[in-house]
């Protein structure tokens, strides 16, 4: 798990960031194991306490589990994780009406866009089986 870290945001919300990427792109499963602190400090080459400070927040909100004396556990509430996935999603979406708002697209107009590169891509996938 190689990380370049953004001198902008802390690093434990980056790496928080990051394991909720994992687990919603089905890297890291419901039930799976995660590293140990110290696996992932030295890993990441940061400070223990960092890390300790990212699975509090992420125990906090429900994404692992601790099982005392195993270690910590990807959540396996499936609602939890399509939580994780629908939050990102609104976080993306934002960010992209956001961006096409400045181009001066009106929400109608947004919409259209969208419709037209879902069926394209859409197309291009069904090429892409047929080959």
């Amino acid at each position: 798990m190689g990380m370049e870290f953004d001198n902008n945001l802390p690093i434990y919300i980056q790496i928080m960031n990051y394991i909720k990427q994992e687990i919603v792109m089905g890297k890291l499963s419901p039930g799976d194991k995660i590293p140990s602190v110290r696996e992932l400090a030295a890993e990441l080459r940061i400070n223990p306490n960092t890390v300790q400070r990212t699975f509090q927040e992420l125990e906090r909100e429900e994404i692992v589990e601790t099982r005392r004396g195993l270690g910590r556990y990807v959540t396996s509430e499936e609602a939890k994780i399509m939580a994780i996935k629908k939050e990102m999603a609104g976080d993306l979406l934002e960010r992209f009406i956001r961006g096409m708002q400045e181009l001066g697209f009106k929400g109608e107009e947004i919409v259209d866009v969208i419709k037209e590169a879902v069926q394209e891509d859409s197309v291009l996938k069904n090429k892409n089986r047929n080959v």
